[in-house]
């Protein structure tokens, strides 16, 4: 690799672990490389474009991402309940309060269907829960 390359790289790289601090603070030491030994087959440039490139600063906040997420993620119905669940979790992380996360789930049941927005709404219930019981701690 050329220096110029490297350097690049490395800023994008940057870039991509400040969103995913963004998204929450838990990911303060986010490395994407973890995920190569995971999975070897995922390019690292995949995971810059889905940290770097696409979650960029300009436009939405991470709040409001991570709502639009929740929202998709309710349509999908029960086949993404473990990506719902985190994604409410970090929704809250980045300062969504369980009124915005229930308001996006309501209105997602003209699109996804009345089943779904309540599996959603169970799902967001327990995490709502799970978050009150560790701040209490």
């Amino acid at each position: 690799m050329s220096d110029a390359f490297t350097k690049l790289f490395q800023q994008m790289m940057q870039s991509g672990q400040e969103m995913a601090r963004a998204f929450n603070p838990a990911l303060e030491t986010f490395d994407p490389r973890a995920f190569e030994k995971m999975i070897p087959t995922m390019p690292a440039d995949m995971l810059e474009m889905w940290f770097g490139r696409t979650f960029n600063r300009d436009g939405l906040d991470a709040k409001t991402r991570l709502l639009v997420t929740v929202a998709a993620l309710t349509v999908q119905g029960a086949h993404a309940e473990p990506q719902l669940r985190l994604t409410i979790r970090h929704a809250i992380a980045a300062g969504a309060t369980a009124r915005e996360v229930a308001e996006v789930i309501y209105q997602m049941g003209m699109f996804g269907g009345i089943p779904a927005m309540q599996k959603a709404l169970e799902i967001a219930q327990g995490v709502f829960a799970e978050h009150e019981g560790k701040q209490a701690e």
